[in-house]
């Protein structure tokens, strides 16, 4: 095993997530760019129509060659999608199809609609032996290779994982011309020496060092190779994350061992293109195994005592057989699900973290050597999504089960696979006597209130009309646009009929929901009914506070509330019932019902001192209120302080003292 090392690439570094290939993909079948994908012109626009759908971030024209366009090019023919270009010595183009033009494999891509059909376009492509062998002759399949491998482990050891640093060394650095034995051999003679290592970081440092020896490029392409290739192996279905590693899926275990059989082949390339292109077939095809798959799925279910039902499904073809299979397979992963939101609680600090990540917008957060999380760049949309729906199962006791909360879909490590589509609510969380509607984005530019503010209302709105409780909005942010908070403080829809709504909306910022989630469990009351206390005491103050004032108030109340969870002092407030909105309905047991129609306040740099303001429906454009509800802030004479209100009752204008006359039990406010 001395000759020089090559590291195989099944993805690609500029596309780390295949899952975003299908809306790469999507744009690219509906473009002009179908068979015209090559030269710098082409590569160009296709790059350009990716950046204005969103696809890819080409910041400030930092591209300008095309590169972008280049590697989804290469993911779309490595994938079988659009045909490849065929080399000379291999054959002609036109015996394989018009180049850069979609496949028929390509066209059953676009029509996947689930996430399971879609891991199995991707096992189809990844079970041909495309990839050239060093004697020139033979190809092989990556996948195929590794799942040889990890069962040759699981044989030895009983267990089929494989870590992040095994797979570094001894995994996409080998391939079928090394000895299997051998290979396995050298990744428990590491697993052991790992082991005994006092320290495991200056280990790994020096393994790769040592199995850089007989590699020519950085040695840094070990470890980060490793990630994008464990990311693209384990989006096959047949394969799952194991900490920073790889583990064969359980459910799958028979189907990997009839493609580990075959991991090499002596086929001419041309033939493989062909198998790519058109399909290639899988061991499910066949009827044996497809009904050995199934019985071995229905085994482990009863194992586990999952109550299932499919005596109305026919399983005489390995069609029938393998939607059976699928069935099965859908009712097992909520069960996982549901096992999963059972222990969000568990791992609240971890949830803290990834909220820490996104509030930078994104990067990495490595606990040791074996254990790390990360937030890519360019997926911090679902990444948001996805952290918020796991605080939401963190806090729990919904009614509701956790794959009915959120829009967006996981993939078998529970790990967002794309932001949820549009049209409905981000996150549904439906309690016993309440339901909060969490609204998330990662914008934070003056048109987030373009992009938010009517979908928002309108989803919480659906949610008022579907649910027989209240119903409570969150809006998440990073940052929250000023317009924005005017839009949700206002909160008017009006449903279906002109029937006129005012709705629950509270804006908060990321680091401001982290600072309360933090503090709910580390005082151990982490519940919604806390988390529906702090909506309504932010709610509060709407009336009576524009924008940048709620904001500030929102931010004073998230900060007092996480200090009362955890026991530290807050400073006395004035209580709410003093708060008067405007045109606010008064009952007096004397005078009868009135209504606020102004107020009146003294301004130590006005010439007059005092000031009569209208506060029938606001206060005039050049004053507002501070957010303690009762200072105002006038354009002209700076601050100021509410000393009474004009109430009109039905035969007497009175001015009632602030806050003195509120106190008096004869006087309610409506």
């Amino acid at each position: 095993m001395n000759e020089q090392i090559k590291i195989w690439l099944v993805g690609n570094t500029g596309l780390r997530n295949p899952n975003r290939i299908q809306e790469g993909f999507s744009i690219f079948a509906s473009s002009a760019f179908v068979g015209n994908l090559h030269g710098r012109e082409n590569e160009l626009g296709f790059m350009n129509l990716l950046d204005e759908k969103g696809i890819i971030q080409n910041e400030e024209g930092k591209d300008s060659s095309g590169s972008h366009a280049r590697k989804w090019r290469l993911m779309f023919s490595k994938n079988g999608l659009i045909y490849p270009q065929i080399q000379k010595k291999d054959g002609k183009q036109e015996a394989l199809g018009a180049l850069d033009d979609i496949t028929p494999f390509g066209r059953v891509f676009l029509k996947t609609d689930t996430y399971p059909a879609m891991q199995e376009c991707y096992l189809r492509a990844m079970s041909v032996e495309q990839f050239p062998m060093p004697d020139g002759t033979h190809y092989f399949s990556p996948l195929r290779w590794l799942l040889a491998i990890m069962l040759e482990l699981e044989k030895r050891t009983g267990s089929s994982e494989l870590s992040r640093i095994e797979f570094a060394l001894w995994g996409h650095t080998t391939n079928p011309s090394y000895n299997l034995e051998e290979v396995v051999d050298n990744i428990l003679d590491l697993r052991q020496r790992r082991a005994a290592a006092p320290a495991k970081r200056p280990f790994d440092k020096k393994e790769i060092a040592k199995r850089g020896e007989s590699y020519d490029k950085k040695a840094d392409n070990f470890l980060d190779y490793s990630d994008m290739n464990m990311r693209y192996l384990r989006i096959s279905g047949v394969l799952q994350r194991k900490g920073r590693g790889l583990i064969i899926v359980p459910t799958k275990h028979v189907l990997a061992e009839k493609l580990a059989k075959i991991t090499a082949s002596a086929a001419p390339i041309m033939e493989q293109y062909k198998l790519l292109c058109t399909g290639a077939p899988l061991p499910t095809d066949d009827i044996d195994v497809a009904k050995a798959l199934l019985d071995d799925l229905i085994k482990q279910m009863k194992e586990r005592h999952i109550l299932f039902d499919i005596s109305d499904l026919p399983l005489d073809t390995p069609a029938e057989i393998n939607i059976a299979r699928q069935r099965l397979e859908n009712i097992l992963a909520q069960t996982d699900e549901i096992q999963y939101a059972n222990d969000q609680r568990n791992h609240w600090e971890e949830i803290r973290d990834y909220m820490t990540l996104l509030i930078k917008g994104g990067g990495k957060l490595v606990y040791d050597e074996d254990n790390a999380i990360e937030v890519p760049k360019d997926e911090t949309p679902a990444y948001l999504e996805w952290t918020l729906w796991r605080a939401a199962l963190a806090i729990d006791h919904m009614v509701n089960k956790p794959y009915e909360v959120r829009g967006f879909k996981l993939d078998s490590d529970f790990m967002p696979v794309s932001a949820a589509g549009g049209g409905k609510g981000d996150l549904y969380c439906e309690f016993r006597d309440f339901t909060i509607l969490t609204e998330v984005t990662m914008s934070t530019s003056s048109r987030q209130e373009a992009m938010e503010g009517e979908p928002v209302r309108r989803h919480v709105s659906d949610a008022v009309l579907k649910y027989n409780k209240p119903v409570y909005g969150m809006f998440i942010a990073v940052r929250i646009d000023t317009n924005t908070a005017e839009t949700f403080r206002h909160g008017i829809w009006y449903a279906k009929g002109d029937v006129k709504q005012r709705l629950d909306i509270i804006p908060l910022t990321l680091g401001q929901f982290q600072k309360y989630f933090i503090a709910m469990f580390e005082a151990n009351k982490a519940n919604p009914e806390e988390l529906r206390e702090l909506i309504v005491k932010c709610e509060s103050r709407r009336d009576i506070l524009e924008a940048p004032a709620w904001k500030q108030y929102i931010n004073t109340i998230v900060s007092e509330k996480a200090s009362e969870l955890v026991g530290k002092a807050v400073a006395c407030k004035d209580s709410e019932e003093l708060l008067i909105p405007a045109g606010a309905v008064v009952k007096h047991e004397v005078f009868g019902e009135g209504q606020v129609v102004a107020l009146e306040a003294s301004f130590p740099d006005c010439p007059t001192k005092t000031i009569e303001l209208p506060y029938l429906k606001s206060l005039p454009d050049e004053v507002s209120f501070c957010p303690d509800g009762k200072s105002l802030l006038h354009d002209r004479f700076g601050k100021g302080t509410v000393y009474a209100y004009v109430i009109v009752f039905r035969k007497v204008i009175m001015r009632l003292s602030y806050p003195t006359a509120f106190k008096d039990s004869l006087l309610t406010i409506e």
